[in-house]
């Protein structure tokens, strides 16, 4: 789909790793949300990233994992796309994982831009899991990462085992009271914007 509009480069970023027995079918159809944006007519086609120097869509066979290193032009109407793809997802997934999607604004410019004009820069965090208990738990490793990346510049990391325990808690409740909703039929949310509009721009991954 040609597209005239076009305000934003979207940047997805991530690996999950797939069930031994996810065909290259299974997950051409589960990322056809994302090459199907970029006008392809196959995932084969729609791999590259409009950036040369960045590997793309990767399917390992070996080790059963995908990983997207993948741009795009695009606009707001991207966001519907996401829903779709941590749909497909789900459904493949071996464990839990996280996928970044970076919204860089294309018509911004930092050093032509008066100083109180910010870009429209967004930043999605999606999480990917074959079970809520599992989307649950790289949500939870996240956390206790940035949150004792954030302490350790005021306490040693043997003094943060009580916040780590702390966080472990807020987890396992959130979990009980998902199961005694008995609505382990439906995932949970996909992860809402960790960050947001201005703040500097994040860089752009090349790995």
């Amino acid at each position: 789909m040609n597209r005239y509009n076009t305000p934003f480069e979207i940047h997805v970023h991530g690996q999950v790793a797939l069930r031994p027995d996810v065909t290259f079918a299974q997950l051409q159809e589960a990322l056809k949300p994302l090459w199907s944006y970029a006008g392809a007519r196959s995932l084969r086609d729609g791999a590259a990233s409009a950036y040369e120097e960045e590997p793309g869509i990767l399917f390992d066979s070996a080790s059963h994992t995908v990983q997207m290193c993948w741009t795009v032009s695009g606009a707001d109407d991207f966001r519907y796309a996401l829903d779709d793809l941590c749909m497909g997802l789900n459904e493949l997934a071996q464990d839990g994982a996280a996928i970044e999607v970076t919204f860089y604004d294309a018509e911004f410019d930092e050093e032509d831009a008066p100083e109180d004009e910010q870009s429209r820069d967004d930043f999605v965090m999606l999480f990917i899991g074959p079970t809520p208990a599992a989307i649950m738990k790289v949500q939870r490793d996240m956390l206790v990462q940035d949150v004792i990346h954030t302490m350790e510049r005021h306490f040693d990391a043997s003094e943060l085992a009580g916040v780590v325990g702390e966080i472990d808690k807020l987890f396992t409740q959130r979990f009980d009271n998902l199961v005694n909703s008995l609505d382990l039929g439906r995932q949970p949310p996909r992860g809402g914007p960790r960050g947001g509009n201005g703040g500097g721009r994040r860089p752009r991954h090349l790995h």
